[in-house]
């Protein structure tokens, strides 16, 4: 794990005992912290710590004194009551990110690239990585992606921490200066968390307002949010140290890159292109691995073809502007035909984004909580079913799927209404299509992977 002398003799509070939050407490009791105090609203976790944390509501406790409390990424800023509690107390809420970038202090010397944007960090951030150590380069990644950072070994000298960073977790940090930064995209998403879209974009705005001017970034630049971000730091920085990404550099090779189809893909390929240059690899190294590049779970994730059918595993897609791009990879073609399966805790009212690939889909099953409305939304367009379940919409794909056609779970919503989270969903769509197409003898039953959302 990472540990540092800047967490030694100080006190803290840790909210949120899942694993970043678990991580942290160890890390800090690691680093001789004076006192560790740790609660979550399960008793399990806390019953796990008891004999080495002091166990307290933070809510029921004087927060005078303490250095910081490190909130899980899920709680919200603007609504939990902890927020005031400590404006009050003058005692800064901090994330496990903030903690890493103090603690860099005492690692062997690196760099740090930190990604974020709406759609399309975690795929960047992966490939960034995958680009590193298919060259020969020392890396990890971590953030809202993989392990959490401090729960992981530092890195030798010369080694590179990739990190995907929400909008959440730039919200808690204030010191990070990342050597490389890059921002995908800015679509409307989260604003139950934000007031409006303008402070939204704003929390992304801040990972760029952190570094210094002299060091790197690069912007997709295909929205407007992203283009302003973008102009307001290139006036701020020498030279080229703020770019617009260039996709003619890279749209040729593109073919040669079976997990990188689509344009949201080449921007994808493109960003992370454009830092690992800057870290010093060379455009050969690079190309090998955007070829090499096997994608990321969940994302367009290939499931393979069953029947003639491909299956693909889009459950990362939480809202309809993370869909839209998986559903224009695949542009009208009688031969291979889209059924898509979308729905889940809806972000919004209207799949306007997806509406200029509505005719790459020969038929729409929809599911959850979002199933009634995007029915009405698409029954003009396109056949569809309404299914309620994910098992249900997974079996009637299967059975009006042709060879040659596509089947694409890609929800366009959060998972939360019938699942814990986007990776229990599509682990369970993953185990459905190996069920229902004969390709697996022993999986959950259909039934099973309609579970509730985790308390």
């Amino acid at each position: 794990m990472i540990v540092s002398s800047a967490f030694r003799d100080k006190r803290y509070v840790v909210l949120g005992l899942a694993r970043s939050g678990m991580a942290t407490v160890e890390a800090l009791l690691a680093s001789d912290a004076a006192e560790v105090i740790a609660w979550d609203r399960r008793p399990g976790p806390r019953e796990e710590l008891a004999r080495r944390a002091t166990i307290a509501d933070p809510l029921a406790i004087d927060l005078r004194g303490l250095d910081g409390i490190v909130l899980s990424p899920g709680v919200p800023l603007n609504t939990h009551p902890l927020a005031a509690k400590a404006r009050e107390a003058g005692v800064p809420l901090i994330g496990d990110v903030e903690l890493f970038a103090q603690a860099r202090q005492d690692l062997p010397a690196h760099q740090v690239v930190g990604i974020t944007g709406t759609n399309g960090k975690s795929t960047t951030t992966a490939l960034l990585h995958h680009l590193l150590v298919d060259a020969g380069r020392p890396a990890l990644m971590g953030g809202n992606i993989g392990l959490p950072i401090l729960a992981q070994e530092p890195l030798p000298e010369g080694g590179t921490y990739v990190l995907e960073l929400s909008s959440y977790q730039i919200d808690l940090t204030f010191s990070l200066r990342c050597d490389a930064a890059a921002l995908t995209n800015i679509t409307p998403d989260h604003l139950d968390r934000y007031d409006g879209f303008a402070a939204y974009a704003a929390s992304k705005a801040r990972l760029f307002a952190l570094q210094d001017p002299a060091q790197f970034a690069v912007f997709g630049c295909e929205d407007a949010a992203t283009a302003e971000i973008y102009r307001t730091e290139m006036a701020r920085r020498p030279d080229d140290r703020a770019r617009p990404v260039d996709y003619q550099a890279w749209q040729p090779h593109q073919p040669e890159w079976p997990s990188l189809q689509g344009p949201h893909n080449l921007q994808n390929a493109a960003i992370a292109a454009s830092i690992a240059l800057e870290l010093g690899l060379s455009r050969e190294e690079v190309l090998a691995g955007l070829a090499s590049f096997r994608g990321l779970a969940h994302r367009m994730e290939r499931l393979g073809e069953f029947g003639g059918v491909l299956f693909v595993n889009d459950s990362k897609a939480t809202n309809p502007a993370s869909t839209a791009p998986a559903l224009a990879a695949w542009p009208p073609n009688p031969e291979k035909r889209v059924h898509w399966i979308c729905g889940g805790l809806p972000k919004g009212d209207d799949l306007d984004e997806c509406a200029p690939a509505f005719g790459n889909i020969a038929a729409a099953y929809t599911i959850g909580e979002a199933g009634p409305r995007f029915a009405e939304l698409l029954e003009p367009h396109m056949r569809v079913e309404r299914c309620e379940m994910l098992c249900e919409a997974v079996q009637r794909s299967i059975v009006a799927a042709r060879p040659g056609d596509v089947v694409l779970f890609s929800p366009a919503c959060a998972s939360f209404d019938q699942f814990r989270d986007y990776e229990q969903r599509g682990d369970c769509f993953r185990k459905l299509v190996l069920q229902l197409t004969g390709a697996a003898t022993t999986e959950a039953s259909p039934a099973a992977c309609n579970a509730s959302p985790a308390a």
